[in-house]
């Protein structure tokens, strides 16, 4: 499944950051650029670096001009990451391109590639909550208290990853149609964003 597939590129990606645990350490990706494997596991180690962007920059005792540095890569972080679902959205319009679409077929609510977004932050929540839940030095009460949000994560994968899955074997079966919109995001945009635009 499709689903199982994606999650293991994630926590492929996930343990290889965690080695280092530094947002400022270099990138490599183990995968060719023409398999979708490639656009999955940049996916999520933009999804595990902006994690811990998101971790230094709550520090109350962040330096103000650190803290405005920080703010910026977390903006070119976000879109970053609507780039990367686009491109994977992109992947699957090419793949269910000769698809003969039914009559009858309806839209989802999101394309493909956002649900597999949340199954990238997903696995990233799963992965920490673990660290939580066996924290060495943490209290027992805090360490069950995690344990049970765990398992709350962990059915929430199962529900997750057949939701994906069912929806794809729709859409190659005909049953529902891809209609994928770009994000149009206007804040990085200087034409559309007032503030930049008076900058300019």
């Amino acid at each position: 499944m499709f689903s199982e597939f994606a999650f293991n590129i994630f926590s492929t990606s996930i343990d290889k950051y965690h080695v280092e645990d530094d947002v400022y350490q270099s990138f490599h990706n183990p995968y060719s650029k023409e398999d979708i494997e490639h656009l999955l596991y940049r996916k999520n180690w933009i999804d595990t670096v902006q994690w811990h962007y998101e971790d230094i920059i709550r520090n109350p005792e962040i330096n103000p001009d650190d803290a405005l540095v920080l703010k910026r890569k977390i903006d070119a972080s976000n879109q970053d990451r609507t780039d990367l679902v686009e491109f994977i959205d992109s992947y699957f319009l090419n793949k269910y391109q000769s698809v003969d679409v039914k009559t009858d077929a309806t839209i989802n609510t999101e394309s493909p590639a956002w649900a597999i977004d949340r199954l990238s932050i997903l696995a990233l929540k799963i992965y920490h909550m673990k660290e939580e839940a066996t924290r060495a030095d943490a209290s027992l009460e805090h360490r069950e208290k995690c344990q049970v949000k765990l398992e709350i994560l962990l059915e929430q994968k199962n529900d997750l990853s057949l939701a994906i899955d069912q929806l794809l074997a729709d859409i190659e079966s005909g049953d529902k149609y891809m209609k994928v919109y770009k994000q149009m995001k206007m804040y990085n945009d200087e034409e559309l964003n007032p503030i930049l635009r008076g900058n300019k």
